[in-house]
């Protein structure tokens, strides 16, 4: 086998040809020749290395990358040629065989390491210079960017496994709670079947019987949608029967939550306020202070539930605003005021009838007094 053979074959075909040759006492003869041929030279000097061949092996290997970065056709330089950097690439493998063969080196450990740094990097040998695990094509600012997207798919999928391991964790730790709730459940579908079975054949006996024979209205159709002539019979029904069980729309249910927190609210300010005089001393003011904060924020968890009654809600127009704190108290304050009114009132009308009944009682008995006298 030629020389030219042996350097266009892949490096591992070149390994697995050269070991067994290597070991054969006609070629280690023939490697202790010093001489160069001029193919051997002209590599050295592709690669600017002295034609004499002394370099070792990690100058050959920086003389290598060096031609890398400047040629290769991706390294994104103005000196950038496919055509040459084959050339070079040639040319560094004549050179590292060539090493091999003289001896200079240990060709197993040589191979060895190359085969090391090979299995290191999933990149071409090329491409070793470049770093970014063998992720990606292209220039090494396309490659980088290629290699991030690669490390948040990867941090995504160990985060998603991670999580997996955490519900499967929870699922087996309620294992047992959830086998128990089945059995008490199973129980009560069985017993509510019972039920239904049993009502169902109540029903059917009093059918045969005649028992429904006498009721009003028997063969005649229900009068629910004479109101309403263009409604769907099916669909009223279904509504009615959801109204006479109770159920109400989300919408509906939130937007009367919505009305009774903020009525219970104005009458927890408003009673703070009735405990505080008029005018507040500077202590009254401080605790009126902390109760207007504690109701902001029942004001803002609140309106987050107007938001979310907006989202819900069928019509535009059924929608709510926010409720505006400086508003709010201004009401209870006027609230308050009306009440401590109404409650002075109450006091004189009371005072007055009290001295009306007093002045009643005192006429009545200096009437007394007046005819005991007239009778002694």
């Amino acid at each position: 086998m030629s020389c030219s053979v042996l350097l266009r074959l892949h490096y591992g075909d070149l390994r697995r040809v050269l070991l067994p040759i290597c070991k054969a006492p006609t070629l280690r003869t023939l490697c202790s020749d010093t001489r160069l041929s001029r193919s051997l030279r002209e590599s050295y000097r592709l690669l600017q290395l002295p034609e004499d061949g002394d370099s070792s092996p990690a100058e050959v290997r920086e003389a290598y990358v060096r031609m890398a970065k400047l040629y290769h056709p991706d390294s994104g330089a103005p000196t950038a040629d496919s055509a040459l950097f084959g050339h070079i690439e040639e040319a560094y493998r004549a050179v590292v065989a060539h090493m091999a063969r003289r001896g200079s080196t240990s060709p197993y450990a040589q191979m060895e390491e190359d085969e090391e740094d090979k299995n290191k990097s999933y990149a071409p040998q090329h491409r070793q210079y470049l770093s970014f695990e063998g992720v990606g094509s292209g220039t090494p600012s396309q490659r980088e960017r290629q290699y991030q997207q690669f490390r948040m798919d990867r941090a995504t999928d160990q985060v998603l496994e991670y999580r997996r391991k955490r519900m499967e964790q929870a699922a087996a730790e309620e294992g047992a709670m959830v086998t128990r709730d089945a059995r008490v459940r199973s129980k009560q579908i069985k017993i509510t079947q019972a039920m239904e079975r049993l009502v169902e054949d109540l029903i059917q006996e009093s059918m045969a019987r005649g028992d429904f024979h006498n009721l009003s209205g028997a063969g005649k159709p229900l009068r629910k949608f004479d109101h309403n002539p263009y409604a769907d019979p099916m669909t009223h029904n279904l509504n009615r029967i959801l109204i006479d069980n109770g159920y109400q729309p989300e919408w509906i249910v939130t937007q009367k939550e919505i009305r009774e927190t903020i009525t219970k609210m104005r009458e927890r300010l408003q009673d703070a306020r009735s405990r505080l005089g008029i005018p507040m001393r500077h202590s009254e003011q401080l605790r009126w202070k902390e109760h207007c904060a504690a109701f902001a924020d029942e004001l803002k968890k609140l309106n987050k539930k107007v938001d979310n009654f907006n989202l819900v809600v069928p019509l535009m127009s059924l929608q709510m605003v926010h409720f505006n704190m400086t508003k709010e108290v201004e009401k209870v304050l006027k609230a308050d005021q009306e009440y401590r009114k109404q409650k002075e009132k109450e006091r004189k009308c009371m005072e007055e009838r009290e001295k009306a009944d007093l002045s009643q009682q005192n006429v009545r008995q200096g009437l007394i007094m007046w005819m005991q006298s007239l009778l002694k």
